[in-house]
Protein backbone atom coordinates (compact mmCIF):
# COMPACT_ATOMS: atom_id res chain seq x y z
CA UNK A 1 0.00 0.00 0.00
CA UNK A 2 0.97 3.53 -0.91
CA UNK A 3 -0.46 6.63 1.12
CA UNK A 4 0.18 9.82 1.62
CA UNK A 5 -1.80 11.13 4.49
CA UNK A 6 -1.96 14.12 6.97
CA UNK A 7 -2.92 11.89 9.48
CA UNK A 8 -0.57 9.46 11.67
CA UNK A 9 -0.25 5.92 11.18
CA UNK A 10 -0.87 3.06 13.61
CA UNK A 11 2.93 1.27 13.03
CA UNK A 12 1.90 -1.98 14.77
CA UNK A 13 -1.05 -2.42 12.22
CA UNK A 14 1.17 -1.80 9.11
CA UNK A 15 4.08 -4.41 10.45
CA UNK A 16 0.83 -7.04 11.14
CA UNK A 17 -0.32 -6.78 7.82
CA UNK A 18 2.94 -7.67 6.60
CA UNK A 19 3.38 -10.84 8.62
CA UNK A 20 2.28 -13.92 6.83
CA UNK A 21 3.24 -17.20 6.82
CA UNK A 22 6.14 -16.40 3.97
CA UNK A 23 7.85 -14.21 5.60
CA UNK A 24 10.58 -14.46 7.25
CA UNK A 25 11.53 -10.82 8.41
CA UNK A 26 9.92 -7.37 8.65
CA UNK A 27 12.24 -4.60 8.47
CA UNK A 28 10.79 -1.31 9.20
CA UNK A 29 12.34 2.78 8.89
CA UNK A 30 10.70 5.73 10.31
CA UNK A 31 11.92 8.73 9.83
CA UNK A 32 10.32 11.22 12.61
CA UNK A 33 11.08 15.08 13.07
CA UNK A 34 14.03 15.48 15.07
CA UNK A 35 14.75 18.68 17.17
CA UNK A 36 17.75 20.40 15.64
CA UNK A 37 16.46 23.61 16.72
CA UNK A 38 13.66 23.72 15.07
CA UNK A 39 10.12 23.60 16.22
CA UNK A 40 8.23 21.33 13.34
CA UNK A 41 8.41 20.70 10.01
CA UNK A 42 6.09 21.62 6.82
CA UNK A 43 5.94 18.77 4.41
CA UNK A 44 4.11 19.41 1.13
CA UNK A 45 3.75 16.74 -1.49
CA UNK A 46 2.33 16.94 -5.23
CA UNK A 47 -0.02 14.10 -4.32
CA UNK A 48 -0.34 12.93 -7.94
CA UNK A 49 3.04 12.53 -9.04
CA UNK A 50 4.24 11.69 -5.65
CA UNK A 51 1.74 8.53 -5.42
CA UNK A 52 2.68 7.76 -9.02
CA UNK A 53 6.37 7.90 -8.46
CA UNK A 54 5.87 6.01 -5.44
CA UNK A 55 4.06 3.19 -7.14
CA UNK A 56 6.76 2.92 -9.68
CA UNK A 57 9.85 2.69 -6.67
CA UNK A 58 7.51 -0.14 -4.86
CA UNK A 59 7.50 -1.87 -8.10
CA UNK A 60 11.22 -1.69 -9.09
CA UNK A 61 11.29 -3.37 -5.29
CA UNK A 62 9.10 -5.73 -5.21
CA UNK A 63 10.78 -6.95 -9.00
CA UNK A 64 14.27 -5.86 -7.39
CA UNK A 65 14.47 -8.03 -4.07
CA UNK A 66 12.95 -11.40 -2.93
CA UNK A 67 10.08 -9.87 -1.13
CA UNK A 68 6.42 -10.29 -0.29
CA UNK A 69 5.20 -7.12 0.89
CA UNK A 70 6.12 -3.32 0.94
CA UNK A 71 4.14 -0.10 2.15
CA UNK A 72 4.73 3.33 2.46
CA UNK A 73 3.10 5.58 4.43
CA UNK A 74 4.17 9.69 3.98
CA UNK A 75 3.07 12.18 5.71
CA UNK A 76 2.05 15.92 4.70
CA UNK A 77 0.79 18.80 6.39
CA UNK A 78 2.90 20.78 9.78
CA UNK A 79 4.94 18.29 11.59
CA UNK A 80 5.79 18.50 15.41
CA UNK A 81 9.44 17.47 16.68
CA UNK A 82 8.91 13.85 17.02
CA UNK A 83 6.47 13.50 14.63
CA UNK A 84 6.05 10.43 12.02
CA UNK A 85 6.81 11.73 8.77
CA UNK A 86 7.89 8.04 6.43
CA UNK A 87 6.65 4.84 6.99
CA UNK A 88 8.59 1.96 5.18
CA UNK A 89 7.70 -1.68 6.04
CA UNK A 90 9.16 -4.74 4.40
CA UNK A 91 8.13 -8.22 4.44
CA UNK A 92 10.43 -10.69 3.25
CA UNK A 93 11.45 -14.39 3.36
CA UNK A 94 15.15 -13.46 4.14
CA UNK A 95 16.68 -10.57 6.21
CA UNK A 96 18.65 -9.35 3.60
CA UNK A 97 16.27 -8.73 0.99
CA UNK A 98 14.22 -7.03 3.67
CA UNK A 99 16.65 -4.69 4.50
CA UNK A 100 17.61 -3.93 0.98
CA UNK A 101 14.57 -3.19 -0.82
CA UNK A 102 13.91 -0.72 2.37
CA UNK A 103 17.09 1.16 1.62
CA UNK A 104 16.46 1.37 -1.97
CA UNK A 105 13.06 2.50 -1.61
CA UNK A 106 14.08 5.37 0.83
CA UNK A 107 16.88 6.22 -1.41
CA UNK A 108 14.72 6.48 -4.40
CA UNK A 109 12.14 8.73 -2.19
CA UNK A 110 14.50 10.75 -1.66
CA UNK A 111 15.74 11.42 -5.22
CA UNK A 112 13.15 11.04 -7.06
CA UNK A 113 9.03 11.71 -5.30
CA UNK A 114 8.27 15.17 -5.29
CA UNK A 115 8.12 16.09 -1.36
CA UNK A 116 8.95 19.22 0.00
CA UNK A 117 9.82 19.43 3.64
CA UNK A 118 10.65 22.70 5.49
CA UNK A 119 12.01 23.28 8.90
CA UNK A 120 10.23 25.64 11.19
CA UNK A 121 11.73 27.89 13.13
Amino acid sequence: MIEITEEDFNISKVIEEAENPDVGAVVTFLGIVRDDGISGMEIAVHEGAAAEELGKIRDEAMERFDIRSLDIRNRKGTLPIGGKILLVVCGAPHRKDAFLACEYVVDELHKRVPIQRKELP
